[in-house]
This record gives C-alpha cells, structure tokens and sequence, in this order.
C-alpha cells in the first residue's frame, strides 16, 4: 500500500459532520476500541486533517500529528488503524504473533505474511473472517509492526493445512506513510523510537541468526523475495520457509531474547504515559500561548516568505501559504483558539499596531493584506529562525516546481482523413488512418496538385479543379442545381481542405496525453444568484483540459477562503465545480495561470449582471 511514493494531490480540515461519520465509521469497524479510546486518539476539540493521494487513499490524522487511520479506497468502507494508532492503542485489533524475529525482518520490509510464519497458541487458531483488519506482533513487543487484511477464514486456513497467504499487509513500521511524517509531525521525536527500537526484547527478535541452520533458512527467504522481487503485489517471504525452519528460528529468537532481558509492563506503562504528554503538548495551549504563537509565525513569513512584490494578498491566502508553515513542529494553530477568534479580526488588531496595513476587499467580503511595515520596531526587534526557513522555502520552491510541471499543458489540433479526402490520399499515399495537424494536410492536397499539375499556368496563385479534387472539396457541400466551381485560391484551398477532414485534438499534461474525436469544448464558468440573493460560481469541462474537479475544488476552497463542492452535470456526463460566492474572474484567472488554458477555451457568463 506504501511502498511505492505517491504525492498528496489535497490536504484539508474536516467538518464537523465530517468528523462525526469518520468516527461512527471507526467504531463500527473497530468494536474492540470503546468510545474513550476513539476520544484519546481523536480528541473532539482537536482538527482533524485529510490527506487525499493520487491513488484514492485518504489518511486521516489529528493536525500538527501523526497519521492515525487511512481509508483504501476513500469511501470508508477499507479503514485501517496506523502503526501510530496501534502504539497508543495495541489492543484496538486481533493481532497475529510471529514465530520469530526472522520473519519479522521481513514483514517490516513490505513482504505478505504467511501462514508458517505465524505463531499458533495450544488452544488452536482464533476464529476469523475473510477480509478483516488484523495487526501483527513480535514475541515480547506489545507494540505492534504491521497492520494487514486477512486473505481467508479461520475455517479455510484449516481446511488448507495452515499453508499460503495469511495477511496481505497494509501498511508496515518504517514503510513510505512512515518515512513521509517521520521528523515532521514528532513533536517528541524520542517517543515513537523509544516504544520500538529501544526495546531490547525487540531488538534481538530481530538480529540475524548465528546458527547455520538460521542462515540457510535467511538465505531461502533472500531467494524468494529475489524471486518475487517484480512481482506487482508483495512478496511471499514466509511461503519459503519450512516448519523445522521456522521452528529453528524461533528457538534462536527466544534465544537472543534472554539474553538481553525487558520488562513489556514498564515499556507498555511509558509509552502510554508518553503517548499522553504527547497529547497534552498538542492541545493544552492557553489563549495566551496561541497568541503568542501567531504573532511569532506572522513575524516569521514577513521575514522570509511574504514579499513586497506580491501585495496585496488575500487573508486567506497569508494564512494557508505563509503563516501555517512557519508554525513550530508539532503545534496546532486555530486562529477560532485565539483571543481574536477570527482571522480578519487578528489581522485588523495587528494593523492597528501599524506592522501591517490590512483593508477589508468590498467585493469578495475578505481582509486583504496591503504593506508591511519593515522599519517597525516589531519587525526590527525580532530575529527569524533562519535554518527553519531556508527548508520550508526550500521544500515550497521544490512543490510549486513540481506543481507547475504537473500543470503544464499542452493543446494541438489534428485531423484525420475522411470520405471526402481519401482518394487525395491514396493518390500520394499517403496514411488515411494517421493523425495529422493541420500544416501536414496542406502539404497532402499541394503534393496532389503538384502531382497532377493542376496549377494554372496563366496564374500560379489559382489552382483548377479537376474530378477528384472538386468532389473531395465540394461534394455535399454544394445544394443541388448549384454550379460547382472549376478552380480555387491558393490561399482558400488549405483550410477548406482540412474543414473536410475529420476534426481531432491531442490534450498533454505532464505525462498523460489523450487523443479525443471533434472540436476541442471550452471550460465553462458561470457565476448564478440563489437565494438569499447569494452568488455561486460554476466551473464544468475540466475534463478535457485533463482537470481533477475534486483537486481544482480543493485548491479553490485554499486560495479563496470559501466553500467547494462537486457533483455531477445535470442530464450531461462529467463533473461541475461549485464555488460559494462571484469569484469567476479569479477562476478564469487561476485556470489560466495555473493550469495554461488559453483564453480562447475559456468561456464566461455572468448571469448576475445586468
């Protein structure tokens, strides 16, 4: 599931509704986890955030946090606790204990966990359905390494002699959705290592044997991940090892593990009480330190990223762009936690102190950043953090980079030979089944003309007509009784040539390119009144210009500080873009800059102007 790196295409908070079905959701599917627990790992007074992928994964996680659940498929009905979750919570899923530390070494490198792998207890194999959530443990961790779905029922594995494919792993300790927050959102970064790779019992479940029956047994493992190495799904690591190996290597773990002895109970009791320090670091901010920690993060953006050059700015845009990513790791900023409990309010204080000049935007109902003040003593007297700020530029040149090389657009109009045209064609034979642009046709027709010397002497801009080339041209254009012509301009012949082909174009963004029949449709955006006499604005045909509606909607909900919906085209297959508020001109705007549509495709109607 994260193996592979996939980018975040949208990030935002949940509603509160939202929020309610998210964990309606966790405890239907999770039965073993109470209320309380739910609570403790997702506080009611904390934000919750989305991350929404390419590949339709969406992880949820507390803002400023770890990642805590993630959804397969984004419809809620594939949710599954992280590694993360599982340390605060161990016992929220049944979970399978491995025979050893040999093929836990695998399980944490991305492999499918296998029935020989695991560890039965005398009192037989828990009862099980196919397709549940289940956790993986090492003997004496209590923390959890992997997370899965199990491929079969507890009767079918039975009935199987406990051979082939027990879980296919989700989601693994030290995988990509690890890797991606690691040193980012720890804001205790000790606490996560400690609960794991501090732990002795664990450490030796997973050193290498000495024995040399450990080492064929590892070196059959190696073999098979060779083997399977290309394979699309994961590796079948535990399918190579044999009962006496597994054995073997279990005896050498319970080995290693006396060797180096712990106490699980004191690790289990530090990391709970970790997991709660960590919790109240992240919301226990008074009023007071929340505004401290505005005014410092504004301080930091007018140091290093707000420049003169790209005022007036809106609020919002100050906000998501500037102020959140100078936030310290691990703090939770909400401006509604504050004193000023709006964002237009505490811009406004902070203008009356004259570090800023702020005015409210008339039309658009929004606090828009005007100067900064750089000789104020505010500004003087405070000293940014330069080594944050040199990584968030940094990483911010590197994503708009990437962003706008995603974005980059390109349109061609071709065409592709017809009824009409293919005996020109076949005469200078040409493909009849090749795309062409439009300067490759008019070479088509002028070969013909050549090859039949149909230029006229008396006139070399004239080209004369003769049977082929009038009824490629003219045929069935021409009402009956009409007189066909007899000869045509140079200058006329090529774009009534191609109007007789069938009309093409090829759409490029980045790496997708589509070839689609007919003339290229226009991005259409409409701002209509409601009721209330409230405005809303329309976008729809994102899908030729190779568009998300859902990323466009999100990236629009950011920049304009307003609410955003899809649905679909009523009576019409596709997907609109609804936007609270007359915002048309920004959205032509945006298209155009963002995404390279060309004006000329961008069609607008303004149905609330007289």
């Amino acid at each position: 599931m994260f193996k592979k790196a996939v980018e975040a295409k949208a990030q935002q908070r949940l509603s509160g509704a939202d929020r309610k079905k998210l964990k309606r959701t966790i405890r239907d599917r999770f039965p073993r986890a109470s209320d309380a627990d739910i609570d403790a790992l997702l506080p009611p007074k904390a934000e919750i955030t989305v991350s929404k992928f390419q590949n339709r994964v969406h992880v949820y996680g507390v803002e400023g946090g770890f990642p805590l659940f993630f959804d397969v498929d984004g419809r809620g009905s594939e949710i599954y606790p992280t590694v993360f979750a599982l340390w605060k919570l161990p016992e929220m899923l049944p979970y399978f204990m491995l025979k050893g530390g040999e093929v836990s070494r695998f399980v944490i490198g991305g492999a499918d966990l296998m029935f020989p792998g695991i560890s039965v207890a005398a009192e037989g194999l828990p009862s099980f359905s196919a397709s549940e959530p289940w956790a993986v443990k090492v003997p004496g961790n209590p923390a959890p390494i992997a997370v899965g779905s199990t491929t079969m029922s507890s009767a079918e594995a039975l009935k199987a002699g406990l051979r082939g494919k027990a879980l296919r792993i989700m989601h693994y300790y030290r995988d990509l959705l690890w890797e991606s927050v690691e040193g980012h959102y720890v804001p205790n970064s000790g606490f996560l290592e400690d609960v794991v790779l501090e732990d002795p019992s664990f450490l030796a479940s997973n050193q290498p044997s000495d024995s040399s029956e450990g080492a064929t047994c590892e070196s059959d493992v190696q073999q098979s991940c060779v083997n399977n190495e290309n394979t699309e799904g994961s590796v079948d690591v535990n399918g190579a090892i044999s009962d006496a190996c597994a054995a073997s290597m279990q005896n050498d773990s319970e080995n290693a593990a006396k060797e180096i002895t712990t106490d699980a109970s004191d690790l289990k009791s530090t990391a709970n009480v970790d997991a709660a320090e960590l919790d109240i670091e992240l919301l226990s901010l008074s009023i007071e330190d929340v505004d401290s920690h505005l005014d410092r993060c504004l301080l930091q953006a007018l140091h290093t990223t707000v420049k003169d050059k790209d005022l007036p700015m809106p609020g919002s845009t100050l906000w998501s762009n500037h102020v959140l990513p100078c936030r310290p790791s691990g703090i939770t900023l909400d401006i509604k936690k504050s004193s000023h409990k709006k964002l237009s309010k505490w811009l406004q204080a902070k203008s009356s102190t004259g570090l800023i000049t702020v005015k409210e935007d008339k039309y658009k109902k929004e606090a828009m950043l005007i100067s900064v003040d750089r000789g104020h003593p505010e500004y003087l007297q405070f000293k940014p953090e330069k080594r944050l700020v040199e990584k968030v530029v940094q990483a911010g040149d590197s994503a708009a980079s990437e962003s706008r090389s995603q974005k980059a657009l390109e349109v061609v109009e071709v065409y592709k030979s017809s009824v009409h045209v293919n005996p020109i064609f076949a005469s200078v034979g040409a493909d009849t089944g090749k795309l062409y642009s439009a300067s490759e046709a008019t070479d088509i027709v002028f070969k013909y003309i050549e090859k039949e010397n149909l230029v006229k002497q008396t006139k070399k801009a004239t080209v004369v007509l003769d049977a082929t080339l009038c009824d490629a041209l003219f045929k069935g254009a021409i009402k009956k009784g009409s007189t066909y012509p007899t000869e045509i301009h140079k200058k006329d012949l090529g774009a009534t040539f191609i109007n007789r082909m069938q009309a093409h174009h090829m759409v490029t963004r980045g790496g997708e390119s589509v070839v689609r029949k007919g003339v290229l449709k226009t991005v259409q955006i409409m701002t209509e009144r409601r009721q209330g006499n409230k405005k809303v604005t329309k976008v729809s045909g994102l899908e030729t210009f190779l568009i998300d509606p859902e990323a466009l909607a999100s990236e629009l909900q950011k920049k304009f500080a307003c609410s955003t919906t899809v649905a679909e085209l009523p009576g019409k297959k596709g997907l609109e873009v609804l936007i609270q508020g007359g915002v048309i001109d920004d959205v032509a705007r945006h298209l155009l800059e963002q995404y390279g549509i060309p004006k000329r495709y961008i069609e607008v109607l303004d149905k609330t102007r007289k």
